[in-house]
């Protein structure tokens, strides 16, 4: 799906793209799977900014994606897909043959009209949800459970897919987008398919009101602040940050410091994606 672009009629608009909607075949959303969707202006329960730079925006309904599509065995007929504002892949609506609709996460070449399934095993065919232990390697898969039952929670985001390498016992060797190389339980469910919207990273934005309309407020480079208000800040004209590493406003150490610490989930990964052990 190649991406839009636009005549250029001011300076903002050059070389700014678009994703193509041409696949877009319902504009409105489906009003009962759909919830109001609070601002916080990237303030948490205490009332504290906890993530800088967040706050406007165009308003947004949130649709509610069933994750875990644990209808078995009950088939369901794809009836629209849609742009969904608050994730980077589109969305299908659904309906089930007992009438129930459901949004699922839409994969390329998933079409209106297309049948999907969620069963422990079945035709290997786009859309479709079954169990790890029986869909072949090789296979590309995502919106994956890594507790079975939970619903998925890897590769969801746009264009994404992953691949089974192998099994063995109770777990199946996961390649993730990133080369990360993970076991999961064989009994949980994943999605065949590769992720719709491949090309959402490469749209260009090209100007500061489009970021604005996406809820993102303006970033102050550190080093033109002054000495007080960042460790970054101070000096004559144009000077470098003057330290051995760049910091945060709060001193804690930036850009390519390993935040990940020892977990539990540690041991299912079998290869990290920077291919070493932290």
């Amino acid at each position: 799906m190649p991406l839009k672009l636009i005549k250029p009629t001011t300076s903002g608009q050059r070389k700014m793209s678009y994703t193509d909607f041409s696949t877009i075949t319902k504009k409105k959303p489906e009003k009962s799977l759909t919830a109001p969707l609070q601002k916080h202006a990237g303030r948490d329960a205490t009332g504290k900014i906890s993530i800088r730079h967040r706050g406007g925006g165009a308003k947004r309904l949130y649709r509610l994606v069933d994750f875990k599509q644990n209808r078995f065995d009950i088939k369901a007929t794809v009836e629209a897909i849609e742009y969904d504002p608050n994730r980077t892949p589109f969305i299908a609506l659904i309906k089930y043959e007992d009438g129930e609709k459901s949004y699922i996460l839409a994969p390329q070449d998933l079409k209106v009209g297309d049948e999907v399934v969620t069963s422990e095993d079945g035709e290997i065919k786009t859309g479709c949800r079954y169990k790890i232990k029986n869909i072949p390697t090789g296979i590309a898969i995502y919106n994956i459970e890594l507790i079975p039952g939970r619903g998925g929670q890897m590769v969801r985001t746009a264009g994404s897919s992953a691949a089974i390498l192998a099994k063995e016992g109770k777990y199946a060797q996961v390649r993730m987008p990133s080369g990360e190389i993970r076991m999961i339980h064989l009994e949980g469910y994943a999605s065949i398919g590769v992720l719709s919207n491949q090309l959402h990273s490469a749209v260009r934005i090209a100007k500061a009101g489009r970021k604005r309309h996406m809820g993102v407020r303006p970033t102050v480079r550190g080093k033109a602040m002054n000495p007080v208000d960042h460790p970054h800040g101070g000096g004559e004209g144009n000077t470098s940050i003057g330290l051995k590493h760049p910091k945060t406003p709060w001193g804690k150490p930036a850009l390519g410091k390993k935040t990940r610490k020892v977990k539990y989930s540690s041991k299912f990964i079998v290869r990290h994606r920077n291919k070493k052990r932290r």
